[in-house]
This record gives C-alpha cells, sequence and structure tokens, in this order.
C-alpha cells in the first residue's frame, strides 16, 4: 500500500499543484490527506490535487515522490481510475 504524489508542475490558481493518490484504496489516500491537512473538496474522484505549499508535508506524511507516468500507471494499475 502506497500514496504517491507527483511534483508540483500543475499551475493553477496562482500557484502550482501535485496529484496524491493511492494505488490501493481510497481510504488509504483519504487519511494521508486528513494528516497533511487536505480539505474534502480537493478531492476529485481519484486523486486530490495538492498546492505546492503542502508537497514537502506528504512527504513527510508518507507520501512516495514519483513522476507523473508512474502515478498515471500505478493509478491504472490499482483499479482506482475514474475517467
Amino acid at each position: 500500500m502506497t500514496v504517491l504524489i507527483d511534483r508540483p508542475i500543475w499551475p493553477g490558481w496562482d500557484t502550482l499543484w501535485s496529484h496524491l493518490v493511492s494505488d490501493s484504496s481510497l481510504e488509504e489516500l483519504h487519511e494521508t490527506a486528513r494528516a497533511i491537512g487536505l480539505p474534502d473538496h480537493l478531492f476529485d474522484q481519484d486523486h486530490y490535487d495538492v498546492p505546492i505549499k503542502l508537497y514537502d508535508q506528504a512527504i513527510a506524511c508518507g507520501a512516495e515522490p514519483v513522476e507523473g507516468r508512474e502515478l498515471i500507471r500505478r493509478l491504472i494499475g490499482s483499479g482506482l481510475r475514474k475517467r
């Protein structure tokens, strides 16, 4: 069970954003998001959007930094990907 985060390269609302996913369960993803302090409205079907200011905190809470392609590959492989 792993929570993954990609680099904050996605611009929006005057900041950069990462994506936080789990490769095993949404419960694990929600637990990690709560530990980081992410509000529920940043959840988007199968991932959380994470502002750059919380990127280091996500890693400190156990999120594994990966490249975007790896994050998507593992999310799809988990069966949790929503389209």
